[in-house]
């Protein structure tokens, strides 16, 4: 196997976090056309939202201890199963409950499936380059809004609000299965899988207990909580307000993906 492959895993990391990413904040565009066509409460549809978040930061630990067991592809791979399942699941639903709980819940739970797990598979594949590679894996999430947002706002003009979700629903599965196959684990730990002896080492490593009560894990922990806290209100309500000011549709959607472009230098700067 090729060290380039490595870059192979960066450019599916990429794609997927993009995907799965921009499927989940995409309800933005969605708010107000659900709220217009179906008459739920702004409130209600964005709690589906609120739901995604934290389903995705306990489903990071789910899905973490799975890649641990089996490697990433079964997981990524489950990841975009249930995301394209969810949303063409959310496109049909009637009830505002349903929606909570099929869009909360399952894109969540699909979501936290890639970003984790393939930076992890990525920081495993690079001894050298490897802050850029893991930013360039995370940098998926800010091209997200520069692509999907601006793609569901054109599905929404053109058809409506179901046929866009279902569709960005057919388009994961489009994408992300066939790049799942893409997916391998580092010759080091394919040679283990296969009975290869590892490096002996002294050092056993941190238990998961230890792990989670370690400083490091703290600090990082609820400076990630803090961030997502401060921008995750005003960046998920930016488009349904610049409407209410009288913005265009599409033109709100590019304030959307504006941010998003900023979100991708910074990534890419402090990489």
């Amino acid at each position: 196997m090729k060290l380039s492959y490595r870059w192979v895993i960066v450019a599916a990391g990429a794609l997927m976090t993009c995907v799965a990413i921009g499927a989940m904040f995409s309800l933005a565009i969605f708010l107000e056309p659900m709220s217009l066509d179906t008459g739920w409460s702004r409130a209600g549809i964005s709690s589906a939202m609120t739901l995604n978040f934290l389903v995705m930061g306990l489903g990071g630990f789910a899905w973490g201890t799975i890649y641990d067991r089996v490697g990433a592809r079964p997981v990524v791979f489950a990841g975009a199963l249930l995301l394209g399942l969810a949303l063409v699941l959310a496109s049909r639903t009637g009830s505002l409950i349903v929606f909570q709980l099929t869009y909360g819940v399952l894109v969540g739970l699909a979501a936290s499936a890639f970003f984790a797990p393939m930076i992890a598979l990525t920081t495993a594949w690079f001894d050298t380059n490897r802050s850029l590679a893991v930013s360039l894996v995370s940098a998926g999430m800010g091209v997200a809004p520069m692509t999907i947002s601006p793609f569901a706002r054109w599905l929404i003009t053109a058809y409506d609000w179901r046929t866009a979700m279902f569709d960005i629903g057919v388009m994961a599965w489009v994408l992300l299965l066939p790049v799942a196959f893409l997916v391998r684990q580092p010759p080091a730990a394919a040679a283990a899988a296969d009975g290869t002896p590892a490096a002996v080492t002294d050092d056993p490593g941190l238990s998961v207990g230890q792990a989670l009560r370690s400083p490091q894990f703290l600090v990082l922990g609820m400076t990630f909580f803090a961030c997502c806290a401060a921008h995750s209100g005003p960046i998920f309500h930016m488009v349904s307000y610049a409407m209410a000011c009288g913005v265009a549709p599409m033109a709100a959607v590019s304030i959307y993906s504006v941010e998003g472009l900023a979100g991708l230098g910074g990534r890419l700067l402090y990489g």
